[in-house]
């Protein structure tokens, strides 16, 4: 693989973390008029990319790269603001993942950052990516007036979504297809806690739903979309007919936090027949116990298929397990969730079947009975 960082300090680290694996031979580049060169003499399965650098920008060597000879691409950004707008442009430009610079004074935390780095490269090695244009997307304009006062009611239907490697860009295709008095939504996406705020924020452009960032408390509204804070697992409830939002802190779940597989299990009880489950595009089996929950309960469970998966893990695991009702191509998804609510009807659970207090499930299987709280606290 190939390591384009102007940051001396940062190639020789990053080469350190992805030598504790045999498997990975690393190449390094100071910046990406080099790294063209040594793309012809080398031919990398994978690129780590810095955004800032001399001589040339990533944004501009990516879409270059994406144009002319795309190769998996994983983006490793700056937190700060600017850092996080340029890393989802990156995800719209091709790149296959995001991660945020590591804080290499810290050993914990470098030593959880080489953990999600190989994680990472490993799946962008599985990644499938073609030749792009590099025409900008515009923004959808948002719906009339009538749409937006009508989308305020509480769902009494609950969208569950799960994606990791590829996800952001199959978020856009499918939310962007959504009506926008559509069911409530939420997503669990695996990503660095820096960027699913500027997630957000790029799916609520693009479509005609309302997207932001989830909040301890929040209420699942038709017409809205709830993304899980990266670094933090989400919860669906129910209090009589209406569903709303936990955010919990806790250890990671299969690796991963947010954790799918929470999620899913969390709307298989709360929500049971009045919810759709989709799994989409993502390395590893995070959410196929949770989609089968999902579907013993009655909810109509959908899997992207192979051709339109970047990486077809997640997905494929779902279907092994005979989680997914329907395995579609992507721009087939937004139909069936929209059909699947239409033949279910709009009216939701009530107090009568209210399910027991909800106890967060703390790991993966087909039949766990450990309750716990994520073995953490709520957050604020």
């Amino acid at each position: 693989m190939l390591v384009v960082d102007d940051s001396a300090v940062a190639r020789r680290l990053i080469a350190m973390a992805l030598g504790s694996d045999p498997t990975i031979e690393v190449v390094l580049a100071a910046d990406p008029v080099i790294a063209a060169t040594k793309i012809e003499q080398t031919a990398p399965d994978v690129i780590l990319l810095d955004l800032e650098m001399p001589r040339m920008d990533g944004l501009s060597f990516l879409r270059r790269l994406m144009a002319e000879h795309p190769i998996p691409t994983v983006v490793c950004s700056a937190v700060a603001a600017p850092g996080t707008e340029a890393a989802l442009r990156a995800l719209a430009d091709g790149a296959v993942e995001i991660l945020e610079k590591p804080r290499w004074r810290d050993g914990a935390l470098r030593s959880e950052w080489t953990r999600d780095l190989l994680r990472t490269i490993r799946a962008a090695a599985l990644a499938r990516v073609a030749k792009r244009k590099s025409t900008p997307q515009l923004p959808l304009r948002r719906g009339p007036p009538h749409a937006e006062s009508a989308a305020r009611r509480g769902s009494h239907f609950v969208v569950a979504i799960g994606a990791s490697t590829g996800g952001p860009e199959a978020l856009t295709t499918l939310l962007r297809a959504l009506p926008a008095d559509g069911p409530g939504i939420v997503i669990a996406q695996h990503m660095p806690a820096a960027f699913t705020g500027a997630l957000a924020r790029h799916l609520d452009s693009v479509s005609e739903i309302r997207v932001r960032e989830a909040a301890d408390g929040d209420a699942i509204l038709d017409g809205h979309a709830l993304v899980a804070p990266g670094d933090r697992h989400v919860v669906v409830l129910r209090t009589g007919g209406r569903f709303s939002v936990s955010v919990l802190e806790g250890p990671r779940i299969g690796g991963h936090r947010p954790s799918v597989d929470v999620l899913f299990r969390s709307v298989a009880r709360a929500a049971g027949p009045h919810a759709v489950g989709v799994e989409l595009t993502g390395m590893g089996a995070d959410g196929a116990e949770g989609l089968l929950a999902m579907r013993r309960a009655g909810a109509w469970t959908l899997a992207q298929d192979a051709e339109t998966c970047v990486v077809f893990g997640m997905p494929r695991e779902a279907i092994a397990r005979g989680a997914a009702a329907m395995v579609l191509p992507l721009e087939r998804i937004p139909g069936a969730i929209v059909a699947s609510v239409r033949r279910n009807g709009r009216r939701g659970p009530s107090d009568a079947d209210a399910p027991p207090r909800l106890s967060v499930v703390g790991g993966p299987g087909p039949n766990p009975q450990r309750p716990s709280n994520l073995g953490g606290r709520r957050s604020r």
